[in-house]
């Protein structure tokens, strides 16, 4: 089953009178939707009180909930106080998932900080490792998919090769890819069916049929300069890419199953509904 969703609330959420997450899974299911991505961009400020019954609403309607873990993880650091912080926003991310009733759990990998890529890489890599070992003695009971993404600037790391390497350490380890992030960094390379088609086929050819098909996506327009992402847009730019179009011919045709988010800048919802409409159109 594929499904479509934003991450948060947008624009129009907010002009219609909605003032908290709470009311956004009803109003999804009213838009025909049935995903939704909330954020813990900044930390964790929700009770579980309130995930709880944030699960409940989404469960309730029909939708299906994910989580972004915070935005300042950097499992490329070599300071083993600081990637200890990185591991416990995961893992608290995974529990929160888990009392929200989701399976799909997103997070940033790392940035290089100032070092070679492949030397970043490979401190990456070990912590991956110590992280899933982690992961592995929680022991959280559920069934979940923890999702490396995809990034936009080239001092990050998460290349969709390196996404991919990343994801053999563990069955429960399934890439995220921000095609947004991916044309940014690549400098508006996704453009035709055949461009979409060699991101899946190193994806098979690395984790398997199985796992690619229930890869999870992130999809907007995005405005790049010479070191990639610079600002999410909206589905009306006509300058930057990429067109949600060709990737639609390609989920298709491979016969996958993702969960696709969109984040466009306060229109996810109205652009969630065109990929919908892109999808549901096709023969």
């Amino acid at each position: 089953m594929i499904r479509f969703g934003p991450s948060g609330n947008g624009q129009l959420f907010t002009d219609q009178g909605y003032k908290t997450s709470l009311e956004a899974p009803l109003w999804l299911k009213n838009r025909g939707l049935n995903a939704y991505e909330y954020s813990f961009s900044r930390g964790f400020k929700m009770s579980d009180f309130t995930a709880k019954s944030l699960g409940d609403a989404c469960k309730e309607n029909g939708i299906e909930i994910s989580v972004h873990a915070p935005y300042y993880i950097n499992l490329a650091n070599d300071d083993d106080k600081k990637v200890e912080k990185s591991f416990e926003y995961i893992i608290t991310s995974l529990k929160y998932l888990k009392i929200m009733g989701g399976h799909r759990c997103v997070f940033h990998p790392g940035s290089c900080m100032g070092r070679d890529r492949k030397e970043a890489f490979e401190i990456l890599k070990k912590n991956m490792e110590k992280l899933v070992e982690r992961i592995d003695k929680e022991n959280l009971g559920f069934d979940f998919l923890l999702c490396p993404e995809t990034m936009g600037k080239s001092m990050q790391l998460g290349t969709y090769e390196e996404v991919a390497e990343i994801c053999t350490l563990r069955d429960y380890l399934v890439p995220t890819l921000d095609f947004g992030h991916i044309n940014a960094l690549t400098q508006g390379s996704l453009k035709t069916e055949s461009d979409f088609k060699k991101i899946f086929d190193h994806l098979i050819k690395t984790i398997g049929l199985e796992k690619t098909k229930k890869v999870h996506i992130h999809f907007s327009k995005i405005e790049y300069g010479e070191k990639g992402e610079i600002k999410h847009l909206t589905f009306a730019d006509n300058e930057y890419g990429p067109c949600f179009e060709p990737l639609a011919k390609v989920i298709k045709e491979y016969n996958l199953e993702p969960d696709i988010i969109c984040e466009s800048n306060k229109t996810q919802a109205e652009d969630a509904n065109e990929m919908k409409s892109i999808y549901e159109s096709l023969k």
